[in-house]
């Protein structure tokens, strides 16, 4: 059986725009931990990150907002499939899961470069467009499920 899909694939489609605001905002609750070393970004960030990755987003106070604000944007609503975006919301929950972790632990120099990685694949989303988790997730897949993916 051949898979092509190189995102898991969802029946919902979500509002691309609203994905690109919700990544802005993590880059500013992460900019706001770097700048003042104070977890509580971080430990929102986690729940928030769990609301989304259990595919829960109207629970998920970023994502409410998010689309709030793309209301009244100037811009033409642009639907893609959820499924890579829950993908990319499990990897920020990992990730600010492993920060808050290592903040805790004292392990304050991991803890800020684990900051920095989720600041970085959150800019790249906000800014460029760019899914990482979308380009993460066929090596995850080809680990998870070996001679299922021949694409």
């Amino acid at each position: 059986m051949k898979l092509t899909a190189i995102c898991p694939i969802s029946d919902k489609k979500i509002n691309e725009r609203v994905s690109r605001v919700n990544a802005m905002f993590t880059v500013l609750l992460v900019l706001v931990f770097i700048y003042t070393r104070n977890i509580l970004p971080i430990v929102f960030l986690s729940v928030d990150f769990l609301f989304r990755a259990a595919d829960y987003s109207r629970y998920s106070l970023v994502a409410i907002t998010s689309k709030n604000i793309v209301k009244y944007l100037p811009v033409k609503k642009q639907f893609i499939n959820a499924g890579p975006k829950i993908f990319a919301a499990r990897i920020g929950l990992a990730l600010s899961s492993l920060i808050l972790l290592s903040f805790l632990l004292s392990f304050t120099r991991s803890a800020f470069v684990l900051s920095g990685i989720l600041g970085l694949f959150s800019m790249l989303e906000a800014i460029c467009g760019l899914c990482v988790a979308c380009k993460i997730y066929p090596f995850v897949y080809k680990i998870l499920y070996p001679g299922r993916f021949n694409g």
